[in-house]
């Protein structure tokens, strides 16, 4: 295995994890607490990744922290599960699945990139799949709960795309960028758990198990591997890989909770699927360096994704 397939691979593990989020949401944690569930997720595991990295932001990097952090777990975190708590799983997944189409309008904004029509028809086909295989007859639309996952979406998005401008801090590796980032969204959403939901309930222990896998293993690991990924995938073919979280989202719910899994279905996963490996097929990952090296680029020439 060639080193750029593990870094795809490793960082498509990320996504997986991900797509567990709505059923341990809905299975094992108390419910109508979106804030309180962002920040039990965010907090604990930015903590333990600075410990694990030992070391903490320098110069830019605090304020670029907080600005990664507030975008990319603050805001998405309480968006997402807003969604989660207002929406069907189908429903909140089809919004998330535009985040491919929102990275590569976010490329051109800030990065200054085009973007080849192939990526707009391969984040369309994304779409439509993904929406084929959650979407249901019985599936409701919530407003507040469609405008949170389409912010959440956004929100995600214009992160990695700065994360990807701003290149890696000089010395520190994914851990320490993951664990700012998660501790500073946890601070932010730490206002909003107790003045707006009361702070922490009464827990039991199903609630306790689901906090500390959304904290450790979908979060802290989830998280640790996405950062990892940053620097060495091209950005717009990063995004398709967030198409294996409704994918993993549906696949656990026919598993674990006895949901249906139709020809139509079938048809949807392999077409989100397919779109999500052209993605990757597109062009050779540009990797990001730390701020102190100087890219290498041609002169006076766009890239394109």
């Amino acid at each position: 295995m060639n080193r750029s397939t593990k870094d795809l691979l490793l960082t498509a593990l990320a996504p997986v994890m991900w797509g567990t989020t709505y059923f341990v949401t809905t299975e094992f944690l108390p419910a109508d607490r979106p804030f309180l569930t962002a920040l039990l997720r965010a907090l604990p595991a930015g903590l333990l990744l600075i410990v694990l990295a030992r070391r903490l932001p320098r110069g830019s990097w605090w304020w670029k922290s907080g600005v990664i952090g507030l975008l990319n777990i603050a805001v998405f975190f309480a968006l997402l599960f807003t969604a989660t708590y207002r929406l069907p799983g189908g429903v909140a997944a089809v919004l998330g699945a535009v985040g491919p189409l929102v990275t590569a309008a976010m490329t051109i904004l800030v990065l200054h990139t085009k973007v080849r029509l192939r990526t707009w028809l391969l984040g369309i086909a994304g779409v439509t799949g993904v929406a084929m295989v959650v979407l249901t007859a019985q599936a409701r639309l919530d407003l507040v709960g469609a405008l949170a996952g389409v912010g959440g979406a956004v929100s995600m998005a214009t992160a990695v795309v700065l994360t990807k401008k701003w290149g890696l801090p000089e010395g520190a590796g994914p851990a320490a960028l993951a664990g700012w980032q998660l501790t500073a969204g946890g601070l932010l959403l730490a206002p909003l758990a107790f003045l707006a939901e009361g702070g922490i309930p009464v827990l039991t222990g199903a609630n306790v198990l689901g906090y500390l896998y959304l904290g450790l293993v979908n979060t802290a690991l989830g998280y640790w591997l996405w950062f990892r990924g940053i620097p060495r995938l091209s950005v717009v073919p990063l995004s398709f890989l967030g198409l294996l979280s409704p994918l993993t989202a549906a696949t656990v719910g026919w598993l674990l909770a006895g949901e249906t899994f139709t020809v139509w279905q079938t048809v949807g996963f392999a077409v989100a699927l397919g779109a999500t490996l052209l993605a990757q097929l597109q062009n050779r990952p540009k990797r990001i360096v730390p701020e102190t090296a100087q890219a290498v680029e041609p002169p006076k020439v766009l890239a394109r994704v």
